[in-house]
C-alpha cells in the first residue's frame, strides 16, 4: 500500500457496514446452501431404507419445490438483515430449518449448528456495532462520515 492510499492524520474514514448485518447475512447465506445440499441428499435418498423420518417425501417435485423455496427465502432474508423485518424473518427461518429435520433427521444437527451461529451473529454483531459507536464518540476526529 502506497503512502497516498493511506488517510492523512485528521482525515475522516468511510463508514463501515454494520457487523450485525454482515454476520447475520453470511449465516443465512451459508444456511441457504446447506438447505440446497440437503434437498439434493433427500432426492438421492428417496425410496431408500434410510428415509425413516416422521414425514416421508418420495415425490421429487415436493423435494425440489420445498428446498427451492427455503433456499430462495434464506437468500432474500440475507439481503434484508439491515432491517428489523430481516432479522425477525431470519429468526423464523431458523425454526423452518429445524423443521426440515422431520423429513431428513440429520438436519436437526445442521439446524442446531445454524441456530447457534444465528444467536452468536446477533449477539456478537450487536456488541461490535456498539463498541464501534463508543469508539467513534470518543474519537470524533476519526469518526466515519455519516
Amino acid at each position: 500500500m502506497s503512502s497516498k492510499d493511506r488517510p492523512a492524520p485528521g482525515d475522516r474514514i468511510a463508514p463501515k457496514k454494520s457487523a450485525l448485518v454482515q454476520f447475520t447475512s453470511l449465516t443465512l447465506q451459508l444456511e441457504a446452501f446447506c438447505v440446497a445440499f440437503a434437498a439434493v441428499a433427500l432426492y438421492g435418498l428417496r425410496g431408500s431404507l434410510y428415509e425413516k423420518g416422521p414425514i416421508s417425501l418420495s415425490d421429487p417435485t415436493a423435494i425440489w419445490i420445498g428446498g427451492g423455496v427455503l433456499f430462495v427465502a434464506l437468500l432474500v432474508l440475507s439481503r434484508l438483515t439491515s432491517r428489523p423485518v430481516g432479522v425477525a424473518g431470519g429468526t423464523l427461518a431458523q425454526v423452518l430449518v429445524i423443521a426440515t429435520g422431520l423429513v431428513l433427521p440429520m438436519m436437526y444437527l445442521v439446524a442446531a449448528v445454524f441456530v447457534i451461529m444465528w444467536a452468536a451473529s446477533l449477539r456478537i454483531g450487536a456488541r461490535v456495532d456498539r463498541e464501534r459507536r463508543e469508539y467513534d464518540a470518543a474519537h470524533p476526529e476519526t469518526a466515519p462520515n455519516v
